[in-house]
């Protein structure tokens, strides 16, 4: 009967369903990073470029396309480059694409900003009104729905890659738009492999974050649930 206010309840339930989109974006923040590249090219069973990248130059080019979508360029950064024989090292269907690539990824990044800037603001809001308990608790709730969505993820990333691979593709490109030869150099630079590491990494190091933010969390929520009833 004198319950809380309604709009606290949506507001405490928005914090919920914003962890695990703001626990992915992070992870998928890192993997738009040197460090990763880095990483992903040295894991075991990477393939080797059968058109003749060594590992040095896949390094050096995936790091370019890297800062192409990082970095306030446009694609006359990546329409410039060049193999050593002068042949451009994309071609306008690849530059096309990279076009979206960076759309989709500015767009993400700018909701995982978003995104992270409300959780904070509620987070100050509530500490300040009393409500500590209850926001922790739903960052549990978040993180627990984290956990289960991540868990679906890489079980998809394991055992049936290739469907997830078209799906993720269909949704944020036009059809048609993203499929290449494979002598084309963002297959060289970025095979299927390097996607299916990619996916596993994101959805580990997001589940990762999930159990520090449930380790982090255990009292407060504790005492909002027994403040509850």
């Amino acid at each position: 009967m004198f319950g809380r206010p309604r709009w606290q309840t949506v507001l405490f339930s928005l914090v919920t369903f914003l962890v695990p989109g703001v626990l992915l974006l992070t992870a998928v923040r890192f993997l738009l990073t040197p460090l990763y590249l880095q990483m992903a090219y040295r894991l075991p069973g990477f393939p080797e470029d059968p058109y003749g990248f060594s590992f040095e130059e896949r390094l050096h080019w995936a790091e370019k396309s890297r800062s192409y979508l990082m970095e306030p360029v446009d694609i006359d950064y990546l329409g410039s480059l060049r193999f050593s024989d002068g042949r451009p090292l994309f071609n306008q269907r690849e530059l096309r694409h990279m076009v979206d690539v960076k759309r989709v990824t500015q767009g993400a990044l700018w909701a995982w900003r978003l995104s992270l800037a409300v959780l904070l603001l509620v987070g100050v809001w509530a500490w300040r009104t009393g409500q500590g308990k209850r926001y922790a608790l739903a960052l549990r709730h978040g993180a627990w729905l984290t956990l289960a969505g991540m868990g679906v993820l890489a079980l998809f990333t394991l055992v049936a890659f290739s469907g997830l691979f078209v799906a993720f593709h269909n949704l944020f490109f036009e059809p048609g738009t993203w499929t290449f030869h494979p002598s084309d150099t963002l297959i060289r630079l970025f095979p299927l492999r390097f996607w299916q590491q990619a996916f596993l990494f994101a959805a580990l190091l997001t589940a990762g974050m999930a159990g520090l933010l449930l380790w982090a969390t255990p009292h407060a929520a504790l005492g909002a649930g027994r403040g509850s009833r």
